[in-house]
This record gives structure tokens, C-alpha cells and sequence, in this order.
């Protein structure tokens, strides 16, 4: 993970140089480049590399995956949203630059990512490229992050909120781009179908796990710890994974993401696979 996180940290620098106009880049420099775990793009990365690629070829989809997750957290932070002060230990953008460049800042982000994948994939058939911007679109948009976004503040308050509507929050909101970004590092690296649906399985229970424990540590750190808000979704009155099973039955719940996580690479040659398992596990473990 620390390797990865530097090389993409690089490359997420040199793909959005400082120019003009000046306020914007900087802006979403700040957010970009304000430091993170980088998973979604180790997790395409790995999976490039499982399915016989390599680093150099995944390394636009992997920026871009970053470049759309960075975005979400700029909007998931305004006022309009979830109204948030803190990011990977930093004033959230908007507090630094002002709301409206906050907004554009994201928007800017969002668009650069597609432009970055179509322009910057070297060495791939275009009928490749063209899937890999077609599915990640979808997980972006309405069928996607979005879709969990509006259903997730549209529960805000509601007592009746179950685990069905909790389940389809995070597998839109979190588990989707997860998922989106081994699926297009496994469509650059050549995979075949029943790898990618594999793969795409895998990254959806790890999706899962990573909003598990999000809602667990959420409850059980500091702010301080977890470089963000913490306990703001007990603020907002959020239907959360410890609020309708409990601490316990949640941590049971985590445990058995990973499981099945790692099942559906078993088709794989485990030392191949090793980042892929690895990753399920680094996950499973945050303490941030």
C-alpha cells in the first residue's frame, strides 16, 4: 500500500499540474493531493497486474478513479450535504476555498478523469477504453454513487430505515466505485469475462466491508484518530451498520465480508493474488 500510494501520488501530481486558471487547480490540488490510503487505485492497479498487465498501463484509470473518489469527498464535505469541517485531517475544501469553488473544484475533477483515461492509456484496443469509461461512468452517475448519495439523505431522520436500504446506500455510495476500479484495471490488463465478473464480486463484498468498518470506527474513534468528524452520522441520525445489528454483530458481519471477499479469488493463483487478499485484509484492519 505505501509503495503504490507513492507512485500514484506522482503520478496524481504530474497529472494536474499547477496553471491557469490558478484558484481552480489549486483547489483541487488541495483535496487531490491531501494525502489518503489511495485503495481504489491500488485496487486497480493489483488487479491490472493479477490479469497479466502492468503498473505503467493502469496508472491513468488508477488517477482517475482518485481524481472521481476526491470529488465525491469535496461535495460529500458541503454545507448542502453532510456540512463537514475536517478531511484527511485538513480543513475541507470548501473552508479553505469558498463553497462555489468547492462545487466547480469537484466538477473539475469529475470531467478530468474521463479525459485522462481516453488521452492517457497507452498500448489498449479503444473497444477497451471505451468499456472501462462506460462502466465507470455508470458508477459514478445515477445508477451508481449518486443513486446511494440521494437515497442516503433521503434517510436522514427515518426510523424505519432497515438493513435493505443501508445495504443499497453503501453498495451504490461506497461499494461502486470500489468495485469500478478493479473492474477497469481488469479489462486494461486483457481479463476474460468470468475474471472480471470474479473480480467484480470481490470488490463488491470488500465495498461492503469498507462501509462497515467506516460506520464501526465512526463509534469507536476520536476525530483526532480518524483524521475527520467523527460521529456524525449518530449526529445526523443515520441508519448505520452498528445502530441495527450492534458493535459486535457488525464486527461479525465485517468479518464474514472478507471472507466471501477472498472466496472469489480463488480461481486466481494465490501468489498473484496476494495484493487482492492482502487488500481485503488492510481493509478489514483500518484503524482510519
Amino acid at each position: 500500500m505505501i509503495a503504490k500510494a507513492k507512485v500514484v501520488n506522482l503520478a496524481l501530481d504530474k497529472a494536474v499540474p499547477l496553471q491557469h486558471p490558478v484558484k481552480i487547480r489549486e483547489a483541487m490540488r488541495y483535496s487531490l493531493l491531501a494525502g489518503g490510503k489511495r485503495v481504489r487505485p491500488a485496487l486497480c492497479l493489483a488487479a491490472c497486474e493479477l490479469v497479466g498487465g502492468d503498473e505503467e498501463t493502469a496508472m491513468p484509470a488508477a488517477c482517475a478513479v482518485e481524481m472521481i473518489h476526491t470529488m465525491s469527498l469535496i461535495h460529500d464535505d458541503l454545507p448542502c450535504m453532510d456540512n463537514d469541517d475536517l478531511r484527511r485531517g485538513k480543513p475541507t475544501n470548501h473552508k479553505v476555498y469558498g463553497e462555489d469553488t468547492a462545487v466547480l473544484a469537484g466538477d473539475a475533477l469529475l470531467s478530468f478523469s474521463f479525459e485522462h483515461i481516453a488521452r492517457e492509456t497507452k498500448g489498449v484496443p479503444a473497444d477497451r477504453v471505451l468499456r472501462v469509461i462506460c462502466f465507470l461512468g455508470k458508477a459514478v452517475g445515477s445508477e451508481g454513487l449518486v443513486a446511494g448519495q440521494i437515497v442516503d439523505i433521503a434517510s436522514e431522520g427515518d426510523s424505519s430505515v432497515g438493513l435493505e436500504t443501508l445495504e443499497y446506500v453503501h453498495i451504490h455510495k461506497t461499494a461502486a466505485l470500489l468495485e469500478a476500479s478493479v473492474v477497469i484495471g481488469a479489462i486494461i490488463g486483457g481479463a476474460n469475462e468470468e475474471e472480471i465478473d470474479r473480480l467484480g464480486r470481490y470488490a463488491r463484498y470488500v465495498g461492503l466491508l469498507f462501509q462497515v468498518v467506516d460506520d464501526i470506527l465512526d463509534v469507536t474513534k476520536s476525530s483526532a484518530e480518524l483524521g475527520k468528524t467523527a460521529g456524525k452520522d449518530l449526529l445526523a441520525d443515520k441508519a448505520t451498520y452498528p445502530k441495527l445489528l450492534g458493535l459486535e454483530r457488525s464486527k461479525e458481519f465485517a468479518q464474514n465480508l472478507t471472507v466471501k471477499a477472498k472466496e472469489q479469488l480463488s480461481i486466481f493463483d494465490q501468489l498473484k493474488a496476494a495484493p487482492l487478499l492482502g487488500l481485503a485484509d488492510y481493509i478489514a484492519n483500518r484503524q482510519n
